[in-house]
């Protein structure tokens, strides 16, 4: 199968087209052929090594986290999924080795894999498993936003930041959303308020809410949650998914959870959920896509279409 492997920690140019055996099936995985993968900060982290004294490497490595696609086969202990039927899947490992959705199989612990939602595209549903994961667990687990608080989300029209917005408003949340002028007339669409970044915020989030928020979720980092902390109610409970330590603000890891994903691919089959999509590039042009991932210029998520 060909499949995108690095062999060596690095940026982009470690990235190169090879020729791998076919996965393995287990008895409790799944063997799926990658429509569509999805591109985020944490894949390139690693393959950069800012995590070589935590997780074992054993090279080559095909990177990659988030993949949609179609069963091929599935092992004895998944019997919920067969030939056939579409999927996506979470597939980070405890170990970092030629396993990762940049390829045109990927064989899945069956845990991580849900059914695609039927309303998202293959390329749209590959950007949705960790900034999914990481969206929800913040927005429901880790602030546990309730109908009729208000949330401000920063980044709002990121991969998370919009993933959260869409959440809350689907909970009955109150969403302002922080982001660029660009990007005001995307979260109205969503049903946020938008206002800017820059000085004066916590202002403008009073004006629009005069007793303060009930929660922030910081998905920037960068001095974010202290540039708001004056917009917060006393009281009012504070995440971040990018600027861990600080104090009274809860710091969220996205971690696997089938019911959480589920939950939020049910979200999007109701179509109270979409993946905005910035730029797609094909399997061979991967370097090339973790280059305009890494600009952050890109309206939305980048994904590589597969096959």
């Amino acid at each position: 199968m060909k499949a995108v492997v690095y062999r060596r920690y690095g940026g982009p140019d470690v990235l190169e087209l090879t020729e791998l055996p076919e996965p393995k099936t287990h008895v409790d995985s799944v063997l799926i052929r990658v429509r569509a993968a999805g591109l985020n900060r944490a894949d390139a982290a690693i393959q950069a090594g800012a995590l070589d004294s935590a997780v074992e490497t054993y090279f080559p490595v095909v990177p990659g986290w988030d993949v949609a696609g179609v069963v091929e086969r599935a092992g004895p202990g998944a019997p919920e999924f067969a030939p056939g039927d579409e999927v996506i899947a979470y597939v980070r490992g405890d170990v970092q080795r030629a396993h990762g959705g940049f390829a045109e199989l990927v064989s899945a612990d069956v845990r991580g894999v849900v059914r695609k939602p039927s309303a998202l595209s293959f390329t749209e549903a590959a950007g949705l498993p960790l900034a999914g994961l990481t969206a929800y667990q913040g927005v429901v687990h880790a602030l546990a936003v309730r109908r009729g608080e208000s949330l401000l989300v920063h980044g709002a029209a990121g991969g998370v930041g919009s993933l959260a917005v869409q959440i809350a408003l689907a909970g009955g949340a109150r969403v302002i959303g922080v982001g660029s002028a660009d990007d005001h007339a995307y979260l109205r669409s969503l049903g946020a308020q938008a206002v800017a970044y820059g000085e004066g915020l916590a202002d403008r989030v009073r004006s629009l809410v005069p007793e303060g928020v009930d929660a922030v979720l910081d998905t920037i980092g960068g001095g974010a949650l202290a540039a708001s902390a004056g917009a917060v109610r006393s009281g009012g409970r504070s995440a971040s998914i990018a600027e861990p330590g600080v104090p009274g603000t809860v710091d969220v890891f996205a971690r696997m959870d089938r019911a959480d994903l589920t939950a939020v691919t049910a979200l999007a089959e109701a179509g109270l959920l979409t993946v905005r999509v910035g730029a797609v590039f094909p399997l061979e042009k991967a370097a090339e896509a973790q280059r305009a991932f890494a600009t952050g210029n890109t309206a939305g998520k980048v994904v590589l279409e597969i096959g």
